[in-house]
């Protein structure tokens, strides 16, 4: 395959004390033919990510490793990957995750699209070993489109619902797409930068393609980054919603799905803030916090009610079942078309 041609992909790996990880992740996107550049972000590891990086090399010339000495964060890592790449594609995996053998010849099946994803497998981490990518079960493409507002509203978790926001998509999106638009990962965020891009291209028009065929998988950790995000990511999730609404190119059932991601972000952010001010000020700060601030009193009230109640029911759960297995595989997708 010659680089730069229409369908190389270059595969971008942004990662951060992932030494225990990064050697899978580089050896799957090696893995496959399509693949002519894989390039690693080292974005300020204090751990042997770097080593494990370069001992992963298959000598095929295609991987590159990128380091900061400062941790610069995913989006800034990406945007410096995508400068210094010339593939037509671009793919994004994260540094604990991996792709399953053949996942580029079905996803790039049909060409006619700007963005285009396929089904996660959820891997619990306590069942990577041994894992073997023969149990990941086979579905069917069934392509479809995904327009603005069935994204957006993919988005918003609920609770009782188990977690499955379209944010986890990892597309494959055609470079010329993004320069077209003028598009990249917003700086700002540590928290739902694939999200916010993601909508900002389906606001531009993007032909956003989604099969069933299984072909990222996703290792399911306690301790993952997007559960230590701090609680100013969340406001700066809520400000990028408010940028692109700000903008003017949306407009009916998208605008709204937008506004109300907007909310519920901000409401979250609300809610962590009373909690902050209460640790560091005592419960007249955080009841002062919400007297400043009156839309926060009905997140406030919604969250710290619920989070009462998970603990509840997380205490009941553990005496009906100490041990706690690790679960069996999900999928984002099931085997038949989500037309809602």
């Amino acid at each position: 395959m010659v680089k730069g041609s229409d369908d190389s992909v270059c595969v971008i790996i942004a990662a951060k004390n992932a030494a225990d990880t990064i050697g899978a992740a580089i050896a799957s996107a090696l893995l496959e033919e399509q693949v002519t550049e894989v390039i690693v972000v080292d974005d300020g590891s204090t751990d042997g990510t770097n080593e494990a990086a370069r001992a992963a090399d298959d000598g095929s010339g295609r991987l590159r490793i990128i380091r900061f000495d400062v941790n610069r964060g995913p989006a800034h890592a990406r945007n410096q990957a995508i400068a210094s790449s010339s593939a037509a594609l671009i793919s994004i995996l994260d540094a604990d995750d991996f792709f399953i053998p053949g996942r580029f010849s079905h996803l790039l099946a049909n060409g006619d699209w700007d963005l285009a994803a396929d089904n996660i497998v959820f891997v619990d981490q306590q069942r990577l070993a041994g894992f073997n990518v023969s149990a990941v079960e086979r579905f069917s493409p069934e392509p479809r489109f995904l327009d603005l507002p069935t994204f957006v509203e993919r988005n918003i978790s609920r609770r009782g619902r188990q977690r499955g926001e379209l944010g986890f998509l990892k597309p494959v999106m055609r470079r010329a797409f993004l320069d077209r638009h003028g598009l990249r990962y917003n700086e700002k965020l540590r928290l739902g930068e694939d999200y916010d891009l993601y909508t900002r291209a389906l606001a531009a028009g993007a032909r956003f393609q989604i099969i069933n065929n299984c072909g990222y998988g996703a290792v399911v950790r306690a301790d993952s980054l997007s559960g230590r995000h701090r609680t100013d990511d969340l406001k700066q999730l809520a400000d990028a919603d408010k940028a692109i609404l700000a903008g003017g190119a949306l407009s009916g059932e998208g605008r709204e799905a937008v506004r109300r991601h907007e909310r519920h972000i901000r409401g979250k952010y609300h809610h962590r803030q009373f909690l902050d001010t209460k640790a560091q000020q005592g419960i007249a700060g955080a009841m002062a916090y919400c007297l400043r601030n009156p839309p926060a009193l009905a997140p406030v009230v919604s969250g710290v009610f619920t989070d009462k109640l998970d603990s509840f029911w997380r205490v009941r759960s553990k005496k009906a079942d100490p041990a706690q297995a690790p679960a069996d595989l999900r999928y984002l997708f099931t085997g038949q078309a989500e037309a809602e």
